[in-house]
């Protein structure tokens, strides 16, 4: 038996399921979840001393690879000066003006311990600034595990085959109405059957907890339009797409404004961090100033945000890295396209993102994702582990290029994906 069979073992004695997170348990794909000893560039080694090529980046914030030189240095020297103070920091200050400056629509910024918090937060505000009660969401994107967005949730609520959750109250879900992805009419319905109710739309640009599945043209900015049109706010889920997909993020990239905006992974450099953000007329109806209350012993905390200073700097500084990493992404998705036979595999990518899901069918929203073969991602997964390489243990998940991987990366993932296609 391995450390890692032994590890897990002795975590489902003390944890829930042997995991701190339901994904992690690999129980879309089966085996045992590799416990994680050590990361550094494009690799991770687990606690057996197996070494593999990392897609999964710690779902999303390692975008410039694993130990990054500058951000320890940064970590190291924040945690010299203390851990945690439970006062006002001047790095809470320098990260709130870097993402101003780097976001254009964004004029404040509050910071917080999670993307579940920034989200929970975002709608509240929203609430709060439009005396409305109502929320739409889409089925099949995933906001965090607050109640109110516990309502066709994606990504591990989604592959588990529970897309509501056990504990969640009526009450608590009434007032966010589900539409589909992609499909704008279905929110124009909802607008038309609660005129004045609905304080917000919130979206991921970029469905990225249904595996990746991209906005259609015109999307994004019917949305702004109907929001615009009916008094109420756009919210972008950027949790995964912040600073992923432009130094703007989804905004820049779709040159779309969203009315807020929500962040985590990457702001925070691999640290527990998050986010929301947006105009200052919105941002100010938020306590102390305001009337919506909102508060985190450890939010701004100064070890977090020296990492996402020195992850945020360096990609502000080094703009290519962007374009480097689409590029790499691109790689991939093109020899999926050729080895995986398009009967069977159907592969999405945008930007750094990107996604194969086995069905022969364009995978456009909820419904659509829904119907990949889950079993041939399961022999897929555990082959690309067998050859080194690691990928997110579930179907609906996305990958995730960085910029410590490598043209040998790419090339030794290529062939694994190559000789899986010849079992297909």
């Amino acid at each position: 038996m391995g450390r890692s069979e032994k590890l897990f073992k002795e975590a489902k004695r003390v944890i829930p399921g042997g995991v701190n997170s339901p994904v992690r348990a690999f129980a879309a794909v089966g085996g045992t979840p590799r416990f994680i000893k050590s990361a550094k560039g494009s690799a991770i080694t687990d606690e057996d001393g197996m070494t593999y090529i990392d897609y999964v980046g710690s779902w999303g914030p390692m975008i410039l690879g694993h130990a990054n030189e500058a951000v320890l240095e940064a970590v190291a020297q924040a945690a010299q000066d203390g851990l945690s103070f439970g006062a006002a920091t001047a790095r809470e200050v320098e990260m709130a003006q870097l993402i101003v400056e780097m976001v254009r629509p964004v004029e404040m910024v509050r910071m917080v311990n999670s993307g579940t918090e920034a989200v929970m937060s975002a709608i509240r505000l929203a609430r709060g600034f439009t005396g409305r009660d109502k929320i739409v969401k889409f089925a099949g994107c995933y906001h965090g595990h607050s109640d109110s967005m516990l309502v066709k949730a994606g990504s591990g609520a989604l592959t588990g085959g529970h897309p509501d959750s056990s504990g969640v109250t009526q009450g608590a879900a009434q007032d966010t109405l589900l539409a589909q992805y992609n499909h704008p009419d279905t929110v124009q319905a909802l607008f038309d059957e609660d005129p004045g109710q609905i304080a917000a739309v919130i979206v991921e640009p970029i469905g990225a907890n249904m595996g990746v599945v991209p906005p259609k043209d015109g999307f994004l900015q019917a949305l702004r339009d109907m929001c615009t049109k009916n008094g109420a706010l756009l919210i972008f889920d950027e949790v995964i797409t912040g600073f992923r997909l432009a130094p703007g993020g989804a905004q820049e990239y779709f040159g779309i404004d969203a009315d807020l905006v929500t962040y985590g992974k990457i702001i925070g450099g691999g640290m527990p961090v998050g986010a929301y953000a947006g105009r200052k007329e919105i941002m100010e109806h938020v306590s102390p100033v305001g009337s919506v209350y909102q508060a985190g012993t450890l939010s701004g905390n100064p070890v977090a945000m020296a990492a996402g200073l020195a992850t945020l700097r360096q990609l502000k500084e080094n703009p290519q890295v962007y374009t480097d990493i689409e590029e790499k992404a691109r790689t991939l998705a093109q020899a999926m396209r050729r080895y995986l036979p398009a009967e069977n595999c159907t592969v999405n990518q945008m930007g750094s993102l990107l996604c194969p899901f086995f069905t022969g069918e364009e995978v456009c929203d909820y419904e659509t994702a829904k119907r990949s073969d889950i079993a041939r991602y399961a022999a897929y997964f555990q082959h690309m582990l067998g050859k080194g390489i690691y990928l997110a243990p579930a179907q609906f998940e996305a990958m995730f290029l960085s910029a410590a991987h490598t043209q040998a990366d790419l090339e030794r993932t290529i062939e694994a994906i190559k000789e899986f296609g010849e079992t297909i």
